[in-house]
């Protein structure tokens, strides 16, 4: 009799699956493998060793088992059934999250003819393809629509699989020209099927050098050939190919140099290099909260304890946690770092590879798949006892986990916006308890949960309220921008006191930054005549007009709208789609109208970007920074990306414009939000030997978040928003949850959402306040339609179980699972 084990896979079902295990395959929990699951083949783990034999089904064999020890610990296993069960999501899909391995299996896809499909090509050449063959006597210079155009790169599709071998699909689209979509589209008509297989691969990294024959007599050479002979010698004898391509130098000029013996070409281990801005080590010595802060935080190791270390703008937490980290490592024991994004902190990154070197992982998404593997597998080894990384860092299988710290804790990037949909956070805290790991979460401005928690006594609290060398924070002026207009008489995107007082910063040679937190030109386009606003094709919300990036293509036909959602883009029209009218009107400024504002006001500043359309990767990010350090940049305009953790220390004048915004939108956390993003910006002000000064512009000078931020007053701030949140039982004083429900038919959607809160309604537990449903804030995103039901609670338990009994009445009510998102502890409930 075949062994049985269970198998966690990642699709959208609560359960796992049990297969046969061949006789000879050693089989252990934690460990990889491959399993038939339909027509695909999954990268599955196993779950249980010792499952039992179904009855009520024949269990399929697996096809291959990848590890012979657990690639995942016992507490790592743990926490992924803690988070499956705490945010409701499939265990196989937390697991594969936790294994960024992908590198290490190579999947191909297949596509197979069907019945329906051979059918559909039988009738389109005979019998019932008469209007299909009048059409191929036409002209072929006639020009065919785009239905015609379809149906022929349908037709070419299933011709090709007409065998009915299967065709990988890389060889079926390079033999019939068909696109994705059209694929997409056959497999939905069901004419063609997906099938998948999936084996091991090799996924080292290797790199190619170009390595310098010794002792050769030279023979003429051409100036290119002795280019690339002077760079080679200039550096050791060798370089990376990629290096020398990066020079422009050629490599048909190299290739010769080969075939005569001068240069060989050698194969390497590829060397990971962590980047960021280069940075000196951190001080030996600390000021006095620094020192206690440290030393309260490594009295604790050695047993689970959590901290939140709440500490102003440039108090220097950082280098208390370079400093508790080293001392992880001296006690044998690994530390993990958690940035709300890599990209935004190359700083960091380069203070830790002059602290530690090779001793540092590096773990996000903007690494290959290839890279990701390596650092992982250096992680589990041992070799890279200190991590940093964005949200899915927490996962990293360090070995003998000591401390886990929380950059900006407060910051919602944390918060995943995918299943599933955990809070790398509040999952920190939870691996720490199972691992009797010390955490640290650090912020100028906390979270409000964690701050009642302080107060509550379930984590202490370290307080660091000045700056390093006791630099003072830096002043706040509030520009009341109600009152501007009334006195000059004019829309105007800069006040006159910030121009006036960034005119002054310059003129000193000092540097200034001005958070405009919108990207693009322009928020909107609307039609004056009409009053239409011209929306995504896709969803429903307005399409953001940029300026073509190009100063000498400043026509209209060069600019365009785009959606930030699904990245649809159009050329901007010239009239009204829905009226015809000329009148269209641009609404709002973003972050490149405001270069191009600050611009005209100061010609002679050395003005730099910084937002999503100028920063594609952390290498765009890292050269923009090391322009501003180096000073070549004096005069920063920018969205939120600006406000993360950067330490310019030529910075004396920051300004905010349009940050109060966000109080008008319908979510409870909108005011928390403002305090910490103006806080989190006016502390990039002041941090060299020269004082900073903010300099504000708001519609609301007297609201409570832009008061308490002007005086850095966060104590004041979070009594008064923490009074309002248990007036409204909102967390921390009570428990959310965002459940969503989508579909591509507005009929389904309004439908399911319908049946769903008809079940609240009658069977809900007590105590559980159901807010909807009704269409979600943003109605429509990539053709989907979204309706959205909040719940409120009281306590986890209630709400935990509402949740499960509404996802089984959903399943017994024929509701796909993949159509219902449940997010708990909802960060937006757009």
């Amino acid at each position: 009799m075949p062994a049985y084990c269970e198998v966690a896979l990642p699709v959208p079902l609560d359960r796992t699956f049990t297969y046969a295990v061949r006789e000879g395959e050693q089989i252990t929990r934690g460990a990889r493998v491959i399993a038939p699951f339909r027509n695909e083949k999954l990268i599955g783990v196993i779950t249980a060793t010792e499952a039992t034999a179904p009855t009520d089904f024949e269990a399929k064999y697996l096809e291959a088992v990848l590890d012979d020890e657990p690639l995942l610990s016992e507490h790592l296993l743990t926490l992924a059934e803690w988070i499956a069960g705490y945010y409701l999501a499939p265990l196989g899909e937390v697991l594969r999250g936790m294994l960024p391995l992908m590198a290490e299996v190579r999947r191909v896809v297949y596509y197979r003819i069907t019945d329906f499909g051979r059918d559909k090509l039988a009738g389109s050449i005979d019998g019932d393809g008469e209007a299909a063959a009048s059409r191929a006597s036409r002209k072929r210079s006639e020009k065919a629509g785009p239905n015609e155009e379809k149906f022929s790169l349908e037709r070419r599709v299933l011709e090709r699989l007409a065998s009915g071998e299967p065709v990988n699909v890389s060889t079926l689209r390079t033999a019939t020209s068909a696109s994705l979509p059209v694929l997409a589209a056959m497999l939905r008509k069901k004419w063609i099927v997906r099938e998948t297989a999936a084996s091991e691969r090799d996924a080292r990294r290797t790199e190619r050098f170009a390595v310098l024959v010794p002792d050769t007599r030279l023979p003429n050479l051409t100036k290119l050939q002795q280019a690339i002979l002077a760079e080679l010698a200039a550096n050791g004898g060798e370089l990376p190919l990629a290096e020398l391509r990066r020079r422009e130098l050629p490599s048909s000029t190299l290739q010769t140099l080969v075939r005569r013996e001068l240069i060989r070409i050698e194969e390497r281990p590829a060397v990971f290099r962590l980047g960021g801005i280069e940075s000196p080590a951190a001080p030996l010595t600390l000021n006095e909260s620094q020192f206690d802060a440290l030393a309260s935080i490594v009295s604790h190791f050695g047993a689970f304890h959590t901290f939140l270390l709440h500490g102003v703008t440039g108090s220097g937490k950082t280098a208390v946690y370079l400093k508790a980290m080293q001392r992880a490592l001296d006690r044998g024991q690994s530390a993990i770092l958690l940035v709300p994004e890599i990209g935004l902190t190359p700083q960091m990154v380069g203070l830790l590879d002059a602290a530690f070197g090779q001793r540092v992982a590096l773990l996000h998404s903007a690494l290959t798949p290839e890279e990701r593997t390596e650092q992982w597998r250096r992680i589990h080894r041992g070799d890279a006892p200190i991590v940093v990384g964005t949200r899915s860092a927490i996962f990293a299988p360090a070995p003998n986990l000591g401390l886990i710290l929380v950059d900006e804790e407060h910051d919602q990037s944390y918060k995943q916006e995918e299943t599933p949909r955990y809070n790398a956070r509040d999952v920190a805290v939870m691996r720490a308890k199972l691992t009797g790991a010390v955490v640290v979460l650090g912020s100028a401005t906390p979270s409000l949960e964690s701050w009642q928690n302080s107060v509550q006594g379930k984590y202490t609290r370290i307080e660091m309220n000045d700056r390093v060398k006791n630099r003072p924070l830096p002043e706040v002026e509030l520009i009341d921008m109600r009152r501007e207009f009334q006195e000059t008489g004019q829309e105007q995107l800069f006040s006159r006191s910030l121009v006036d007082q960034t005119r002054e910063s310059l003129d000193r040679g000092e540097q200034a930054i001005i958070l405009l937190n919108r990207r693009g030109y322009s928020f909107a386009v609307i039609c004056r005549a009409c009053g239409q606003k011209l929306e995504c094709q896709n969803c429903a919300i307005a399409l953001t007009h940029h300026k073509p990036s190009s100063e000498d293509q400043i026509a209209r036909a060069g600019q365009r709208l785009e959606c930030h959602y699904c990245g649809f883009k159009r050329i901007v029209p010239s009239k009204c789609p829905n009226c015809e009218s000329e009148h269209l009107y641009y609404l709002g400024a973003g972050s490149q109208q405001g270069e191009e504002r600050l611009t005209e006001i100061f010609p002679g500043a050395r003005i730099g970007r910084m937002d999503r359309d100028t920063v594609r990767g952390r290498h765009d990010l890292e050269h923009l920074l090391a322009r501003l350090h180096s000073g070549e940049i004096n005069l920063l305009v920018g969205t939120q990306m600006i406000a993360k953790g950067h330490d310019i220390h030529g910075v004396t004048l920051v300004g905010v414009v349009g940050c109060d915004h966000a109080l008008s939108m319908p979510d409870f956390r909108a005011a928390e939000r403002v305090f910490q993003l103006m806080t989190q910006v006016s502390g990039r002000a002041g941090r060299g030997e020269l004082p900073g000064r903010v300099v504000v512009q708001t519609y609301y000078p007297d609201h409570y978040a832009i008061i308490a931020a002007s005086t850095h007053d966060y104590a004041s701030f979070a009594e008064r928003e923490l009074k309002y949140r248990r007036w409204m039982h909102y967390p921390p004083f009570g428990v959310l949850a965002n459940i969503l429900i989508q579909s591509e038919k507005l009929e389904e959607t309004a439908g399911w959402s319908a049946e769903i809160g008809k079940w609240f309604q009658s069977t809900a537990p007590e105590g559980i306040r159901v807010l909807g449903p009704c269409t979600a804030p943003i109605a429509r995103i990539k053709n989907v339609y979204r309706f959205h039901i909040i719940l409120k609670a009281a306590s986890r338990k209630s709400l935990n179980a509402a949740l499960r009994g509404a996802l089984v009445h959903a399943d017994e009510a024929g509701i796909p699972r993949r159509n219902i998102i449940v997010d708990v502890d909802a960060q937006r409930l757009m």
